[in-house]
């Protein structure tokens, strides 16, 4: 087993936490996920809205729990604020990536780190879901801003770090061209490059544009958001290995912490059990 440091603390990498069925059993799927639809989570019903199964400990410097719990993109949007088309955008990023990072589909908060733009719909949704947190030192901001739509998940006992973001043909930000180079094969409702144009107009009003401009760009995110969860994800979303992480590499070092705090709330993770169930202290 390795041991992968970087400038805020060292963690055990090379061998999984554990191994679903063989040393840890959980139940997932026990817990139905939340794909009602409402006005302020419209796309949660769509067929490839994504839902990821989390599994947690058991409160504070407790252990893990035997089950997992389904989060949907209206848990993330409540915690947002509002159904923007980022917070959409970087959950169907984050699922792409756990793909890679949780083949069995467990997605493990406790062991993960996390990158992203300066953009608060994808900060928002990375910090959700993974459970990085600036004040641990795992959730850092790109230094290059050719990357501030996407992301960068890093499994820290695996020592996997994985790079996602969306294809070329549903990105619909002025200015900045997809980091991977993959590009969507079908023909969306709504063209990128229309919401990019309405975008540039839009600023050039300096923060007045016209009513008409505002409704119509909320239809189009709409729209655009609804239609690409008609989707599977990998017609639209791409991710890959990053060989050879380094997180020094890749963060801004002026929007982190200098002295972070040592997380404690998950140490007593694998913590073992009593004896007998119905026991008193020892």
């Amino acid at each position: 087993m390795a041991l992968t440091c970087s400038w805020t603390f060292c963690v055990d990498a090379g061998e999984p936490t554990y191994r679903q069925g063989v040393n840890i059993f959980i139940e997932t799927g026990v817990d139905p996920p939340d794909r009602t639809p409402t006005w302020y989570a419209p796309q949660v019903s769509r067929p490839y809205a994504p839902v990821f199964e989390i599994l947690a400990t058991r409160g504070t410097q407790g252990r893990y729990y035997l089950y997992t719990y389904a989060v949907t993109l209206k848990d993330l949007i409540k915690f947002h604020g509002h159904d923007c088309e980022g917070i959409a955008h970087v959950a169907c990023c984050c699922k792409v990536a756990f793909n890679i990072l949780f083949p069995d589909g467990i997605i493990d908060r406790s062991v993960l780190w996390g990158i992203t733009g300066n953009s608060p719909c994808w900060s928002d949704g990375v910090a959700y879901l993974t459970g990085a947190r600036i004040q641990y030192g795992n959730l850092g901001f790109f230094k290059d801003k050719r990357y501030d739509h996407a992301i960068i998940l890093y499994r820290e006992d695996t020592d996997v770090a994985v790079l996602a973001t969306w294809k070329k043909g549903i990105d619909t930000i002025p200015g900045q061209t997809p980091v991977l180079p993959g590009r969507i094969t079908w023909k969306p409702k709504v063209d990128a490059e229309a919401v990019k144009n309405l975008k540039r107009e839009v600023k050039k009003a300096g923060g007045k544009p016209t009513p008409y401009q505002v409704d119509l760009m909320r239809y189009y995110q709409w729209a655009h958001v609804n239609d690409i969860l008609n989707h599977p994800l990998s017609e639209s979303y791409q991710a890959k290995v990053i060989d050879n992480f380094r997180w020094e590499d890749w963060i801004d070092p002026q929007k982190t912490m200098p002295k972070t705090h040592r997380r404690g709330d998950i140490r007593l993770k694998n913590y073992p059990y009593r004896k007998r169930p119905v026991s008193g202290p020892e």
